[in-house]
């Protein structure tokens, strides 16, 4: 974790004194592992993400391990304290803190997340947390089709909720679903990333005339439930709209 961390400092301060980015560094110059930080993909109770399908179904790189930021979560901190970082964002893993995406709450995922926002907050650090990167629980995808199915959009706000009410007396900036327009596309039109569909003979199963408009429908539509769900449940209790933000 501290050679990747330097390499990003490096990365940084390169783009800074060069004012370019793309003839400096691609994301290619970044290790595979960046893509997740966590690890412990199988450990307390935590299930698979379409992201652990996805990649094992194609012997691809994978975040079983990545950065071990579950084991590692103290000394990264320290880090970002020594590199001078005042604020880090960071996803939550539907699959580690609901397994099955709705019901049982998992306890040892929910005291880590628990631990870990206190301790960057502890050490003047902003928490900024986005609920979805892309990797809602297989089961919801083996159940009923994932974000294909409007089901979806209540078990997120459910999901969601369980996110408020744990973090948010900490959490001051929230992204609902990261760039839903890449997830659309790339899960749903070209097969490139989870859950890997769209038409044949370039995937197995899909429709990529219909599938990423339904998918991408779902997406709003689950963002505003969300939204609305934070103004009206959280917002009084946890503070002003301009101090808790849900981002798009």
């Amino acid at each position: 974790m501290a050679q990747i961390l330097s390499l990003i400092i490096a990365i940084f301060l390169a783009l800074a004194s060069s004012g370019r980015c793309s003839s400096v560094y691609s994301r290619k110059d970044f290790p595979r592992a960046l893509l997740s930080w966590e690890g412990a993909a199988n450990e307390d109770g935590r299930k698979p993400s379409v992201w652990d399908t996805f990649v094992h179904s194609r012997n691809q790189s994978n975040g079983d391990i990545a950065c071990d930021g579950y084991h590692k979560y103290k000394e990264d901190v320290q880090l970002m304290v020594e590199t001078g970082l005042n604020a880090f964002r960071f996803s939550i893993s539907w699959s580690r803190l609901i397994p099955n995406g709705r019901g049982h709450v998992n306890p040892k995922g929910l005291q880590f997340y628990k631990n870990f926002i206190q301790q960057l907050v502890n050490h003047g650090i902003e928490p900024h947390v986005t609920l979805y990167h892309d990797d809602h629980p297989q089961y919801l995808e083996d159940e009923y089709g994932g974000w294909l199915n409007r089901r979806m959009i209540k078990d997120f706000t459910a999901y969601a909720d369980v996110c408020f009410r744990e973090f948010g007396n900490n959490v001051k900036f929230w992204t609902t679903i990261n760039e839903a327009n890449v997830f659309s596309t790339g899960g749903y039109n070209d097969g490139s990333t989870p859950p890997g569909r769209c038409s044949p003979p370039g995937c197995s199963s899909g429709n990529s005339s219909t599938e990423p408009y339904i998918v991408g429908h779902n997406l709003l539509l689950a963002h505003a439930s969300v939204s609305r769900l934070y103004k009206q449940k959280y917002k009084d209790i946890q503070g002003a709209l301009q101090e808790k933000k849900v981002l798009t």
